[in-house]
C-alpha cells in the first residue's frame, strides 16, 4: 500500500536542493519470555550477579553441545501466528561467525536463509488516527551474546555472560516507514502485540526490546518506484542505528540520520553503508563500524542442530490458545462498548488496562466508565508512578462510582471529590458519600428557596438576564455555591429558566 499525494507531500524534508523523503526498516530484537536460555538450561532473569546464570554451553567448554529450548520454539510460532505471518514448517539453524570478547564461541547461532517464521503484517495507527500496514520480511530465533562493563576500571573491560545464550527473536520488517513517527509507532504496536501474547515482556530499559534502525533517504517518487518493482537500486544508501532501547531515542535518532545523509549528499559526497549509534546526550548518530553482508559473517548450517520440523497439528494447538490480540480488542471495545476509536486505544494499549476497564464497565454506562478509567484514574496513576495493576482505586470502585452518577446520588462534579476521598484510601464510593454527605441536592424545594433567595437579593440580574440569556450561568454558579456543590445541576437549570423566563 502506498502513501496517498497528501501522506506523502506531509513527509516530505526541504533540503537545499529539493525536496526529500526518508525510508525506514525496522531489525527489532525481542528478549523471549523463557525461564531458561535457548540451547541450555540455565536460568533467565535480571538482577543476578555477573556470570551467576551462565552454563557450560553458554560458556562455550569444549565438547558442550547445544539442546533446543521447545518453549522458546513454541513462543517464536505464538508470535508469528499473532503477527499474521507465515509459519515455515521446517528451519534451520546456522553459525553466524564474528569475533567479539562477549562471545566466547567465535559465532552466533541464529537462523539465516531458513527462519521459523515468514512474511507477515501489523496494521499500525498514526496520531492523526489514519493506518498503514508494516510488511514482516521474517522472524527467526538467535542467542543473545554476552555484555562487556567498561566502567569500572581505567585499563580492563570485564565481561558478565548472564545474557548470553537468552533466546531473542529477531522480527525484520520491510522498509515501509516514512517518518520517524511512524516508526515509532510500529515499535510501539509491535510491543502490544507481543505482551498480549506473552512472548516478550516489552521491557526496552532493561534492553529486553531493541531496535536497529534502517534509514536512508530518497527523492519524491523513488520509493513509489521501489514499490511497484521491488528493486531497492530506487531507495538510497541505508545506515543501520544500533540497538536503540528507547521510543523517544528512536524518534530523535531517525530525525537526525536522515538530515545528516540529505547534508552528505547535497555537498556533493556519498553516503557510505554502515552501522551506526546514537548518542542521546549529544542527540547524534557516530559511526561505529562499516556495515557488514552476509557472506562477511560466513553463515552455514549448525553441525550440531538438526533442522527444526514443527507440525501442523502442534501449530493448530498453539492458534487455539492464542488470546484476543490489540486490533480484534480494539473492533470488540468500539461494537461492544461504543467507544470512540481513540478511546479503545488508549484502553486496548495494555492488557492490563484493558483487563481493568472491561471489569469496572460490568453493567454499568461503557463510555461513561472509558472516561473514567481514561482520564482521571490514569492521569493519577501516571502523576504518581502507580501501574495500573498496583491502582489504589479497583475497578470495582470504579463501576461503583459511575453507578452513584447514574442513580442520582452524586453529580460529575461531586464524583470527582468522591474519587479524590477513594484514593486516598477511605474506602468505597458509597462508604465516603455516606462518611463526607457528599449526597446530590435533587430536593426541588430546597433547590427552588435557594434560587428564590439569590434572586431577591440579585434583583439587577434578574433583569439583565432577561436581555442576555447567557448570564444564567452566574446564577447556576450561586445555587451550586449556596448548596455546597451538592445541588443536581439538571434540576437547577430547569428550575432558574423557569423562574427567569429564559
Amino acid at each position: 500500500m502506498t502513501d496517498t499525494v497528501a501522506e506523502r507531500e506531509s513527509k516530505q524534508i526541504q533540503g537545499r536542493t529539493g525536496l526529500w523523503e526518508i525510508v525506514i526498516g525496522l531489525e527489532v530484537h525481542a528478549q523471549v519470555s523463557s525461564k531458561s536460555k535457548l540451547f541450555s538450561g540455565a536460568a533467565v532473569g535480571f538482577g543476578a550477579g555477573p556470570n551467576e546464570q551462565v552454563s557450560l554451553v553458554d560458556a562455550a567448554m569444549p565438547g558442550m553441545l547445544p539442546v533446543l529450548n521447545r518453549f522458546c520454539v513454541e513462543q517464536a510460532v505464538r508470535t508469528g501466528l499473532g503477527l499474521k505471518a507465515q509459519i515455515n514448517r521446517k528451519s534451520r539453524f546456522a553459525r553466524k561467525n564474528y569475533f567479539y570478547a562477549d562471545l566466547p564461541q567465535g559465532y552466533q547461532i541464529s537462523q539465516f536463509d531458513e527462519p521459523i517464521v515468514g512474511e507477515g503484517e501489523v496494521e499500525v495507527e498514526r496520531e492523526d488516527g489514519s493506518f498503514f500496514t508494516v510488511r514482516i520480511e521474517r522472524l527467526h530465533l538467535e542467542q543473545d551474546a554476552g555484555k562487556l562493563i567498561h566502567d569500572l576500571s581505567p585499563t580492563e573491560s570485564f565481561v558478565d555472560l548472564n545474557r548470553a545464550g537468552t533466546a531473542l527473536m529477531e522480527i525484520v520488517s520491510r522498509p515501509d516507514m516514512r517518518s520517524a513517527e511512524e516508526a515509532t509507532a510500529y515499535v510501539q504496536k509491535l510491543r502490544t502485540i507481543l505482551i498480549y501474547l506473552g512472548t516478550c515482556d516489552g521491557d526496552m530499559e532493561k534492553g529486553n526490546l531493541r531496535a536497529d534502525v534502517n534509514v536512508s533517504v530518497c527523492r519524491p517518487g523513488d520509493y513509489e518506484k521501489y514499490r511497484e518493482t521491488g528493486s531497492f537500486k530506487h531507495l538510497g544508501t541505508r545506515c543501520e542505528i544500533k540497538n536503540v532501547n528507547s521510543f523517544r531515542f528512536m524518534r530523535a535518532a531517525v530525525e537526525y540520520e536522515a538530515r545528516r545523509q540529505i547534508e552528505i549528499i547535497e555537498d556533493g559526497g556519498k553516503v557510505l553503508q554502515e552501522t551506526r549509534l546514537f548518542d542521546p546526550t549529544k542527540g547524534e548518530t557516530r559511526s561505529m563500524r562499516s556495515k557488514e553482508e552476509a557472506h562477511d559473517y560466513r553463515y552455514f548450517p549448525d553441525p550440531d542442530l538438526l533442522p527444526l520440523v514443527v507440525e501442523d497439528a502442534w501449530i493448530e494447538e498453539i492458534k487455539k490458545s492464542l488470546p484476543e490480540l490489540p486490533d480484534d480488542k480494539r473492533r470488540r471495545f468500539m461494537s461492544q462498548y461504543g467507544l470512540s476509536s481513540y478511546d479503545a486505544n488508549v484502553l486496548i494499549s495494555e492488557q492490563a488496562r484493558a483487563d481493568f476497564y472491561e471489569k469496572a464497565a460490568v453493567g454499568r454506562d461503557a463510555k461513561l466508565v472509558a472516561n473514567w478509567t481514561t482520564n482521571e484514574l490514569l492521569a493519577r496513576l501516571t502523576k504518581d508512578g502507580h501501574d495500573i495493576e498496583d491502582s489504589p482505586v479497583p475497578p470495582e470502585h470504579i463501576a461503583e462510582l459511575v453507578a452513584l452518577i447514574e442513580d442520582g446520588t452524586i453529580s460529575s462534579k461531586i464524583a470527582k471529590q468522591v474519587f479524590d476521598y477513594v484514593w486516598a484510601g477511605e474506602g468505597s464510593p458509597k462508604a465516603v458519600v455516606e462518611k463526607h454527605g457528599l449526597v446530590q441536592v435533587t430536593d426541588t424545594g430546597a433547590i427552588e428557596a435557594a434560587i428564590d433567595q439569590i434572586m431577591a437579593a440579585n434583583p439587577d440580574k434578574v433583569e439583565a438576564v432577561k436581555d442576555k440569556p447567557q448570564a444564567l450561568g452566574w446564577f447556576v454558579g450561586q445555587v451550586m455555591k449556596a448548596t455546597g456543590g451538592k445541588a443536581n445541576p439538571a434540576a437547577v437549570n430547569d428550575i432558574l429558566k423557569a423562574k427567569l423566563g429564559v
